[in-house]
């Protein structure tokens, strides 16, 4: 709430509007008609509208259409004999008209008590007011839940905005927007499935509880399981589980994924995210970053109805073909002033990096100090959709390397705004050099390297029985959500967002 909701007076005046509530939430227990459990909704707002949104007051009139709603109260205005309120439901507002020659006496007596927030049922038919309004006309009406608690004013709504995020039940109780984001949301990830599973996908479920983390480099959450009495780590990612699945016989997975990652917050980064992975046999970098752009565009269109819409009051268009560009390339484009002789020399890169206040660590190859001056002069200018291609190998500890170029991955990296949306490579299917890579980020582990990966004699045992040549990538759903909701911080596509105790 904002500091003048949130004031001693405020806080004060909120405690009186509790305490008024709870005593007529008193006399409603004493009557033995509190919280009914039996009425039984027949018709939405929404639908309402929908239906009846061409019919005209005398075609009311003569239809007789009852409908039986529910909802609760978000304005009320009492008139005497007679009184108009506007109840919400999931679908939208609908305006109910209450008289006291159609409801009765006690009813109405008990409806004038009702407070903004309460939730109720009615029943009655529908008509249109002198302003033209589409009304129900109540025959009936009952008190479901007693709000004890008064909702914000209703100009502000919910101002602060970290009380949003701590109370997302309030926030999208009186925000239209909040309510439009996660039904996106959800309808988004839907479109995801359905386009998977229209591919021959097939869906599956790996552990969140790992004996070893992998998948990705990152700092994994520990617990303790008291029955085996072993350390267990919170997935970081499903890679490696779902590659083992292709080593199995299924030849193209997916998993709609929750991961954990143990490291710091920012508009862009939550300790709990959530990430769509697939692999596909016999496919490999190219195939998967044309699959990837398909896959966006439809996404696009399943949310918006367009690939070619306005994030943050900038134009975005994902119908064009998606830029490729190796990480020089991107940096020299960018960035000319940079020379390519000077972006491919280890040196430079340091002392560059060390004055512009980057961490440059001591030992870092020519590949990671690349990744670092993209990172810290390029990244964010990727507003357009852009490939990142040829990772260095070093950098890639579980991605297939090139025939072609010395020391060079099959990776790429998918930015859009400024934001890396998807990860994705020809995976690394020879078990003796990946089990050479894990000994590498093992020894890296000892090193003081808390992100780098644990050696696993599990998949490398999978691996040797033989993995086809496979294609994968993993796309950060929350990201993706963000770009098609025009949403700047990752907090508002997360219901409930990871917060400090208050």
């Amino acid at each position: 709430m904002s500091e003048e909701q949130n004031s001693p007076v405020a806080q004060q005046d909120e405690n009186h509007i509790i305490a008024e509530r709870r005593a007529k939430l008193a006399e409603w227990r004493a009557s033995g008609k509190a919280y009914p459990n039996d009425f039984l909704r027949e018709n939405t707002a929404g639908k309402i509208a929908e239906v009846y949104a061409d019919k005209s007051g005398e075609e009311l009139e003569a239809a007789q259409v009852e409908v039986k709603v529910a909802g609760r109260i978000m304005l009320k205005r009492v008139m005497g004999k007679a009184s108009f309120i506007s109840i919400s439901d999931v679908s939208g507002r609908v305006q109910l008209y209450v008289a006291r020659d159609k409801v009765g006496e006690e009813t109405y007596a008990d409806f004038k008590r009702w407070d903004i927030g309460d939730i109720i049922g009615a029943v009655g038919t529908l008509f249109r007011t002198r302003t033209g309004e589409l009304t129900v006309q109540c025959a009936e009406i009952r008190l479901l839940t007693k709000s004890l608690r008064p909702l914000p004013e209703k100009f502000h709504g919910l101002s602060d905005q970290e009380q949003k995020y701590r109370m997302r039940y309030l926030d999208l109780i009186m925000s239209e927007q909040s309510r439009f984001t996660f039904i996106a949301r959800s309808r988004i990830v839907q479109s995801l499935r359905n386009y998977m599973t229209a591919h021959a996908f097939l869906e599956v479920e790996t552990p969140m509880m790992h004996p070893i983390p992998g998948g990705a480099s990152a700092r994994p959450f520990k617990t303790h399981h008291n029955a085996l009495d072993m350390e267990l780590f919170l997935r970081i990612a499903p890679e490696l589980y779902l590659k083992k699945l292709v080593v199995g016989g299924f030849e193209k997975v997916f998993e709609m994924n929750r991961n954990f990652r143990n490291e710091g917050m920012s508009p862009r980064h939550n300790p709990e995210f959530t990430m769509m992975e697939f692999y596909e046999a016999y496919s490999e970098c190219r195939m998967v970053m044309n699959f990837t752009e398909g896959l966006l565009r439809h996404a696009a269109r399943e949310a918006l109805g367009t690939e070619v819409f306005v994030y943050q009051e900038r134009t975005l268009d994902l119908s064009k073909p998606f830029d490729r560009l190796t990480m020089v390339e991107a940096i020299r484009k960018y960035h000319p002033q940079y020379t390519t002789e000077q972006l491919n020399d280890a040196d430079w890169l340091a002392q560059k990096l060390t004055a512009m206040k980057a961490e440059v660590k001591k030992g870092m190859g020519l590949g990671t100090l690349q990744l670092l001056m993209f990172e810290e002069t390029t990244e964010a200018d990727l507003w357009d959709p852009t490939f990142i291609v040829d990772y260095p190998a070093e950098i890639s500890p579980l991605a297939r390397c090139s025939d072609s170029k010395p020391g060079i991955a099959e990776r790429f990296e998918l930015f859009i705004v400024g934001r890396e949306i998807a990860n994705g490579f020809s995976e690394l299917n020879d078990p003796e050099d990946q089990a050479a890579r894990f000994l590498e980020q093992a020894k890296a582990k000892d090193a003081g390297d808390e992100e780098a990966m644990y050696y696993d004699a599990d998949y490398i045992r999978a691996l040797e029985y033989g993995l086809p040549p496979t294609g994968g990538c993993g796309i950060g759903i929350d990201r993706l959500v963000m770009l098609l909701t025009d949403s700047s911080n990752i907090r508002d596509v997360i219901l409930f967002p990871q917060m400090r105790p208050e």
